[in-house]
């Protein structure tokens, strides 16, 4: 049994149904919680003494928006060459899957174990969890980070405003939807002798083809010396 297959074992058995295993990239383990048993969940990772989760190393919101959408597919197309664009196809991997996460880096110093757990946010506007700074004190400034950048709000938090963005800042950056050029942009107003706020004067750029063209600089045989002999 490797490693990760022996932690991932003694975390279910520790913390039974509670937690579930989902795939995951890099010989990494991760694991799902349900919103309503995240805290009492990252309090037994932290004190268990076969776990020992005395650290959290990170924490992150996550956007699934638009999650498994393929924009521009087409017969012949790359994930990120030229033809991709003529229709819009939906492609969700999880359907009914809420729109916002958060994902818990832990790390046993102990132990050397790491482990990456992942909650699903409440449904609703807007998003919400419990906050886990009484576990870890790490939590305070991550989880004001992740309500600042996407809007999730942590029940509990002792002191949760913007981190990041400024006083007069308008939306959540890192939402999916959040326009590239932001909403509102700021100024030195030389009559007011201060900085003002005012709505974004930058146009929108599109940044898919328009035109997909289909003449011989895109020939198979050209682009590949080696097909043309």
């Amino acid at each position: 049994m490797s490693r990760i297959d022996t932690l991932a074992a003694a975390i279910q058995t520790r913390l039974g149904a509670r937690v579930r295993r989902v795939p995951a990239v890099a010989g990494e383990l991760t694991l799902e919680v349900a919103p309503e048993q995240l805290v009492e969940a990252c309090r037994e990772l932290r004190d268990a003494p076969e776990l020992c989760f005395e650290q959290l190393i990170d924490l992150c919101g996550v956007d699934y928006l638009d999650y498994g959408r393929a924009e521009w597919r087409t017969q012949d197309a790359t994930s990120s060459g030229f033809g991709r664009g003529v229709s819009r196809v939906r492609d969700d991997l999880s359907p009914g899957r809420p729109r916002f996460a958060v994902v818990y880096h832990l790390m046993s110093v102990s132990l050397n174990w790491r482990v990456r757990l992942r909650c699903h946010c409440l449904p609703g506007e807007p998003p919400m969890l419990d906050s886990v700074n009484d576990v870890w004190a790490s939590a305070n400034w991550f989880e004001r980070e992740a309500f600042d950048l996407f809007g999730i709000l942590f029940k509990g938090h002792p002191d949760l405003r913007r981190i990041l963005t400024d006083y007069g800042f308008i939306g959540h950056p890192f939402r999916k939807d959040f326009p590239m050029s932001g909403n509102v942009e700021v100024r030195y107003d030389p009559e007011k002798g201060r900085v003002v706020y005012q709505p974004v004067s930058i146009e929108p750029r599109v940044v898919v083809p328009k035109v997909i063209r289909h003449d011989n600089r895109y020939d198979p045989a050209i682009k590949d010396p080696a097909r043309n002999g």
